[in-house]
């Protein structure tokens, strides 16, 4: 690439990263002062306090009584935590690093879809990440979805370059940046881990993948050790996080709760266990004996779970709204759901054409073309409709179809299904959210900006060279479009 070239992707990139951090900080600036922490980030603002001011981590109880703490994890106060102790426990700081973090991300599926397509596809990518109203309208909520989906995009960055490496050393020490990125992932949300073997795998296609996945599995078990350990210590269990998987598997157990959060129930076998790990274990227990007692039931369950999950997020409108009613009221909740769903549902229309373009493996195989083109209606349809999470579930099915063809794919392609899938997975076993699919939202922005252009050529090269260019593009990409 030419010095010219080279500057013009740079000041994208850089233009990028300032439209998401600008239009944060705006969000920012009119709500600081309006809403405090809600919901669960009330908690996670409250151990971060007591992090930031020596007192551990650890939970002051209405009579006195303090004890140490893992039910949450311990990624996101711990960072809170940080700012608190240069700036103050004010919310406004913890709300200025959510608009810093989602900036990232959108930098991020930029420096991603570069390696995919053309200059202004990759400008249109990154731009769909840093004016996503659902992602930007959430900065101010003291809340990990939007923080893990900004790690999980810059893993994904961290995975091209590795891909990219030449050298022996050079792509180990890539490897490592790309663990200790899920590391974090993992500490702020603990079902990260399960992308890290596939973002190594990835990053190293037919070449020592298996290595490469171990590589970065290994290294963001690390980062976790610390925590672990002191989990064995403080909590009386070595929880490698946080020690509310019972607790969530149950409420994902829940009838009652159709699929979604519902207050919990305590078991009769748990009314008299009261340490924080115990009671977890205890609820696990529970949850699995329920679900062995109905497994026809609780597998019933798993749409519902989706369409919880992934028909509707609203998570930026309930956080305001429930922060503070006066400020953020219910016809304005309903109104941003509305710009945020009718924002969504494209970005997942640009996923399906793309998924329907990109097929070229499937030519002359009657059988796959059917059903890629049944799938396909299905989705589109599914994208009108009340139950997008069909979609969703389309959308990873038409890749699946290319089978190996698929390893050809760029990496933020593979990196968004693989998103896309752990989620979907994930929330299939425990219970369903809108707001936990804004981990997905940054790595799918990107793959609907692709959706415009078709993903790899139709003969894809051997798996480990990413197709449409491991190498940065250049000025020639353009004039293909």
């Amino acid at each position: 690439m030419n010095p010219a070239s080279a500057t013009r992707w740079r000041r994208d990139a850089a233009a990028i990263f300032a439209l998401a951090l600008v239009a944060r900080l705006m969000v920012v600036a009119w709500a600081a002062g309006r809403f405090a922490p809600a919901a669960d980030g009330a908690y996670y603002h409250r151990l971060a306090t007591r992090l930031a001011t020596g007192l551990g981590y650890t939970w002051s109880w209405p009579d006195g009584v303090v004890t140490y703490a893992a039910h949450y994890p311990v990624g996101y106060p711990g960072a809170l935590a940080a700012v608190y102790a240069l700036f103050g426990p004010h919310p406004a700081g913890a709300m200025v690093l959510n608009a810093f973090m989602g900036a990232l991300a959108a930098l991020a599926v930029h420096r991603l879809a570069v390696r995919a397509t053309s200059r202004r596809l990759a400008a249109l990518a990154g731009g769909l990440v840093a004016l996503h109203p659902g992602l930007v309208a959430y900065t101010p909520a003291l809340m990990t979805e939007a923080v893990t989906g900004a790690l999980l995009a810059c893993g994904g960055w961290a995975t091209a370059r590795a891909a990219e490496r030449k050298t022996t050393s050079r792509s180990l020490t890539s490897l490592v940046v790309l663990g200790l990125i899920l590391g974090a992932a993992t500490l702020v949300r603990p079902q990260s881990l399960l992308l890290a073997p596939v973002f190594g795998w990835i990053a190293a296609r037919g070449r020592r993948s298996r290595l490469a996945a171990v590589a970065v599995t290994s290294v963001a078990l690390a980062v976790c050790a610390p925590w672990t350990a002191r989990n064995c210590v403080r909590m009386g269990s070595c929880a490698l996080v946080s020690v509310n998987g019972g607790w969530n598997l149950l409420i994902g157990a829940n009838h009652e709760g159709n699929g979604a959060w519902a207050p919990l129930e305590v078991p009769d076998g748990c009314r008299h266990v009261f340490d924080e790990a115990g009671k977890d274990a205890c609820f696990g227990r529970a949850a699995r004996q329920q679900i062995a007692s109905r497994p026809a039931a609780w597998l019933a369950l798993i749409p519902r779970k989706l369409a919880a999950t992934f028909d509707y997020c609203g998570a930026a409108g309930w956080y305001l709204h429930d922060a503070n009613p006066a400020a953020f009221d219910h016809r304005q909740k309903v109104a941003l759901g509305a710009v945020e769903t009718i924002y969504e549902r494209l970005v997942l229309i640009l996923c399906l054409v793309g998924a329907w373009r990109a097929a070229p493996a499937l030519t002359g195989r009657r059988v796959l073309s059917a059903a890629r083109l049944v799938l396909f209606i299905v989705g589109l349809l599914a994208a009108f409709h009340v139950h997008a999470w069909i979609g969703y579930v389309v959308l990873l099915g038409l890749f699946l179809l290319h089978g190996r063809a698929l390893l050809g794919a760029p990496v933020l392609t593979l990196c968004a299904l693989s998103v896309l899938g752990t989620t979907l997975l994930t929330h299939a076993a425990f219970f369903g959210a809108g707001r936990y699919a804004l981990v997905t939202f940054p790595l799918l922005s990107g793959l609907a900006a692709l959706g415009v252009h078709r993903f790899w050529p139709d003969s894809p090269s051997k798996p480990g060279a990413e197709v449409a260019g491991t190498a940065t593009p250049g000025p020639s990409k353009e004039e293909q479009l």
